[in-house]
C-alpha cells in the first residue's frame, strides 16, 4: 500500500467542511432577503455531500477583506472546520480581493493546487486560463481553498481537492 492510501485510511472519519461564497451582489441579496442563485456555491454543497464529508456551514460575504478573513477564521476556530473552500473573489478586478484576504494567514501555502489547476483549465478553455487565481495552503493544521467562482471552475477545482482531503488532513495534523 502507497504512503498517500495509508495516510487516507488513518485521517479523520468524519472531515467537516465550511463553504464560502465571495460576491458582492449576492451578499446585497441576501441581506435584502431576495432570492439568491449562488450555483458555485451550491455545486460545491452537491460534491462535498457525494464525498459524504459533513457540511458545517454555508456562507456568502461581500467581496471584503476583513468579512472574509472573519468568516474563514469563525469556520476553523468556532465551526472547527477542517475544510475551508472559498469561492468567488478571486479574478483580477479591482474588487476580487478573496487571495489577498487569505494568503497572509497560511503557515503553509499549497503551490502544487494552483498548478494542476491552472494546467487542467487551460486544456478546457485556452489562454483565458491564465486569468483567474486560486490558492489552497494551511491556516492552523486546517485546509483553506480559494477557487474562482464560475460552477465550471468549482468542479475542476474539486475533482482535484476532493479525493485528497483526508491525505492532506492526515499530513499536516502530524
Amino acid at each position: 500500500m502507497k504512503s498517500y492510501e495509508i495516510h487516507r485510511k488513518s485521517s479523520l472519519k468524519e472531515i467537516k467542511v465550511s463553504i464560502i461564497t465571495v460576491s458582492t451582489s449576492r451578499y446585497l441579496k441576501s441581506k435584502s432577503k431576495k432570492d439568491i442563485k449562488d450555483i458555485s456555491g451550491e455545486t460545491i454543497r452537491k460534491l462535498v455531500n457525494r464525498s459524504d464529508y459533513e457540511i458545517v456551514s454555508k456562507k456568502i460575504v461581500d467581496d471584503n477583506i476583513e468579512m472574509i478573513r472573519m468568516e474563514t477564521l469563525r469556520s476553523i476556530y468556532s465551526e472547527n472546520a477542517d475544510v475551508v473552500i472559498i469561492s468567488g473573489g478571486t479574478g483580477i478586478s479591482i474588487r476580487d480581493v478573496t487571495i489577498e484576504s487569505i494568503k497572509p494567514l497560511f503557515d503553509k501555502e499549497l503551490d502544487g493546487f494552483g498548478d494542476i489547476f491552472h494546467n487542467i483549465s487551460f486544456e478546457k478553455i485556452g489562454p483565458p486560463a491564465h486569468l483567474s487565481r486560486c490558492i489552497a495552503g494551511i491556516i492552523s493544521k486546517h485546509l483553506v481553498y480559494c477557487l474562482p467562482g464560475s460552477p465550471q471552475a468549482v468542479e475542476t477545482a474539486l475533482k482535484i481537492i476532493l479525493p485528497e482531503i483526508p491525505h492532506a488532513i492526515y499530513i499536516c495534523r502530524n
